[in-house]
């Protein structure tokens, strides 16, 4: 659906985007992450026609983003992580109008919008001024003007910036209804809602893309197989100290006490196996291991590890 290849941007001597290449598949819901001034808003800019490239081709369902802006442009809706919004209209006046732009035939619109309006829960406020309503309800009319048309494409930049919790939880929801029928590229720094709603991540820093694939693979990839949760019956204070003096035990933390036992999170040296030397020294000391359990790591950390490995490569290449 969406082919981006050695997409790259400069802006005078500074390179916001060095060889990008990835793909996003019809019915992807695709988590696009980076930290601060990564490229993020670069790429996603240049795939919605705002920003030319430097070099590079992004094709949407065959059509050259260069070559073809107006028939792109008809496949996308964008909501930017600032909504577009005339704040002196009403709700509807604007929607009204974002009809015109893409020119909706009339005789859909009010079907339409009435449709658009009930899925963001808006509709009690289509005869209010928009510069009066609250953050959150900003971002629920920026998220319906994206919808306008019926776009086959969604690309969302941290669609649930200003929301409350509850609101955010509809939001993931409505994100989550909307993969089924459309592709998505969903732009956020909120990795646990990579993780409930996309199916794919790719992952980019220093302009570069870092890492890409399923979410369910990178757990079972990045997952570390020497990293496990162990609960220990024994006083706190003596499993600390005996951790301590294991040389195979790379880190360990102190997570809880469950009742008199002690549970930590340990990981091993790479290369090595701290489990049998763990069971070896509490059970010279009699102290019984109630619960061994391998670990993966959380997309959090996932994420930190591949973008300090990135800064190192590009450090050792510069």
């Amino acid at each position: 659906m969406i082919e981006i290849k050695n997409l790259t941007k400069k802006f005078g001597q500074i390179d916001a985007l060095n060889d990008v290449s990835f793909n996003v598949k019809r019915g992807d819901v695709l988590g696009f992450l980076g930290p601060n001034g990564a490229g993020k808003s670069t790429t996603m800019n240049i795939l919605t026609g705002y920003l030319s490239a430097t070099s590079g081709t992004v094709k949407v369902d065959g059509h050259d983003v260069t070559a073809e802006p107006e028939e792109v442009k008809k496949l996308i809706g964008y909501l930017p992580e600032i909504p577009p919004l005339y704040t002196d209209m009403t709700v509807k006046e604007y929607l009204n109008f974002i009809c015109d732009l893409k020119n909706v035939p009339s005789k859909m619109r009010k079907s339409m919008l009435d449709d658009i309006m009930y899925l963001l829960k808006i509709g009690d406020i289509r005869g209010r001024v928009i510069k009066n309503l609250s953050k959150g309800y900003k971002q629920r009319v920026g998220f319906a003007q994206a919808l306008v048309g019926d776009p086959p494409i969604l690309i969302l930049d941290e669609p649930t910036v200003g929301l409350d919790p509850r609101q955010i939880v509809e939001m993931r929801k409505l994100i989550t209804s909307l993969g089924k029928e459309h592709t998505i590229i969903l732009s956020t720094h909120i990795l646990q809602e990579v993780t409930a709603v996309c199916n794919s991540v790719v992952i980019i820093n220093n302009g570069r893309v870092a890492a890409s694939g399923s979410v369910s693979d990178f757990a079972m990839k990045k997952g570390d197989a020497g990293r496990f949760n162990i609960t220990i019956g024994a006083p706190k204070a003596e499993c600390i100290r005996l951790l301590s003096i294991i040389e195979s035990i790379k880190t360990f933390e102190f997570l809880r006490m469950d009742r008199d036992d002690a549970v930590f999170v340990v990981e091993s040296n790479p290369g090595t196996d701290a489990r049998i030397d763990i069971n070896k020294v509490f059970a010279e000391m009699n102290y019984p291991i109630l619960e061994l359990r391998s670990v993966g790591k959380s997309l959090e950390e996932i994420f930190i590890d591949i973008v300090n490995q990135d800064a190192r490569v590009k450090e050792a290449f510069d």
